[in-house]
């Protein structure tokens, strides 16, 4: 994809992900970040056995895709925490764009439900982030 190959030039060595498991949780999430509202983003630490190296690394630098894969901003770890999931904090709910951490439980179990069995023990990796750069309304050259 021409425009994440022109962000590799500013962010070398940069990986790319998405938000949530739709269109529309990725458009509200993307939405959370630009508001300052979600500094954070958690995944079963299942998620990474497949491929550790997309596991999150403190400094790394990371860009951000909307459902569509064009990028929307870029994002630097600067905190990963494992934690099990009925031992999330209030604080980190809140970092993650919760309201609450009740708020957090619930939707945080049914997106983990919808990808395999969900157990309040299971470990969590909770990775903190600073916005590097909003790449809205950037002009992203593409490469012929």
């Amino acid at each position: 994809m021409a425009e994440i190959e022109d962000l590799q030039e500013t962010y070398p060595g940069a990986g790319t992900f998405q938000f949530g498991d739709s269109a529309e949780t990725c458009e509200a999430l993307i939405d959370l970040v630009r508001n300052s509202n979600k500094r954070a983003t958690c995944a079963p630490l299942r998620d990474f056995k497949d491929d550790p190296d997309s596991m999150p690394v403190v400094g790394r630098i990371d860009i951000v895709a909307d459902w569509d894969g064009r990028p929307t901003f870029v994002v630097k770890t600067v905190r990963v925490d494992e934690v099990r999931f009925c031992d999330v904090t209030e604080n980190m709910a809140k970092a993650d764009g919760f309201k609450d951490l009740l708020a957090w439980r619930k939707s945080t179990k049914a997106s983990i439900s919808r990808g395999g069995n969900h157990d309040p023990a299971m470990p969590m990796l909770f990775e903190f982030f600073s916005l590097v750069e909003d790449l809205d309304g950037r002009q992203i050259e593409e490469k012929s």
